[in-house]
């Protein structure tokens, strides 16, 4: 009884609005918010690291394959097995299976050339857990990295900041409309390669951190309520 009560409250509590509508509305990014359980992919000091939120997500899988749409500038992080070739372990051996950092100069080098982005500051990325055709993998969009300088300290020790600054482009903005939001990159698997789906309008992008003309403008900007500690 009481429960139907609550329900009628509810109902009673809804504005019916026949004409809203999302024209103009903007879906704000999720790199915006705290994201600290969320799936994430690092590029620091020429190595990659998931986050354990990856490994949480798959706990049967300790071994990865990295596939890259150099087009798309999309990256897919696909849980294999140990015999499949280029397979690298991305976990620890232990019992708790930490995120394992993988030395990848190479494959490093590539990617920063790719981007065109700074050799010695820290990308992090977030991503997305999908099935595709049965197999699972996580996808990362290159494009919308979140960025972390590197400084050199009065005593000659470097530091990384804990506060990100994204593309300058996100000044303006606070996410993609919500039409071309639901455009969405579609992927699926085919002969076992990725293949990424075409984004609608696509937001153009800057290799470049969020920098103002003033000190003041770039410290506001940067998410003080965003960090990955």
């Amino acid at each position: 009884m009481n429960a139907e009560m609550n329900r009628q409250v509810l109902a009673d509590d809804i504005e019916i609005d026949d004409k809203f509508s999302f024209e103009g509305y903007q879906v704000v990014r999720g790199e915006f918010f705290s994201h600290i359980f969320e799936p994430s992919l690092t590029f620091n000091n020429y190595k990659v690291q998931v986050n354990k939120a990856c490994l949480k997500k798959l706990p049967e899988y300790d071994y990865v394959q990295i596939m890259v749409n150099p087009d798309e500038k999309k990256l897919a992080v696909r849980p294999c097995m140990e015999d499949e070739k280029d397979s690298f372990r991305w976990c620890s051996a232990t019992a708790n299976r930490s995120p394992k950092q993988i030395t990848c100069r190479m494959f490093f080098a590539k990617v920063f050339t790719l981007m065109n982005w700074q050799i010695d500051y820290k990308y992090k990325l977030l991503g997305k857990l999908k099935k595709a055709n049965g197999q699972y993998l996580f996808v990362f969009d290159l494009n919308t990295p979140e960025i972390y300088k590197r400084t050199i300290k009065e005593d000659g020790k470097t530091k990384i900041s804990r506060t990100p600054v994204f593309l300058e482009e996100w000044k303006n903005d606070f996410g993609m409309p919500v039409p071309d939001h639901k455009s969405a990159v579609q992927i699926s698997i085919f002969n076992g390669q990725a293949v990424f789906g075409l984004q609608k309008d696509a937001i153009k992008t800057s290799s470049k951190p969020a920098s103002g003309s003033s000190e003041s403008e770039d410290n506001t900007y940067e998410q003080t309520a965003i960090h990955s500690y």
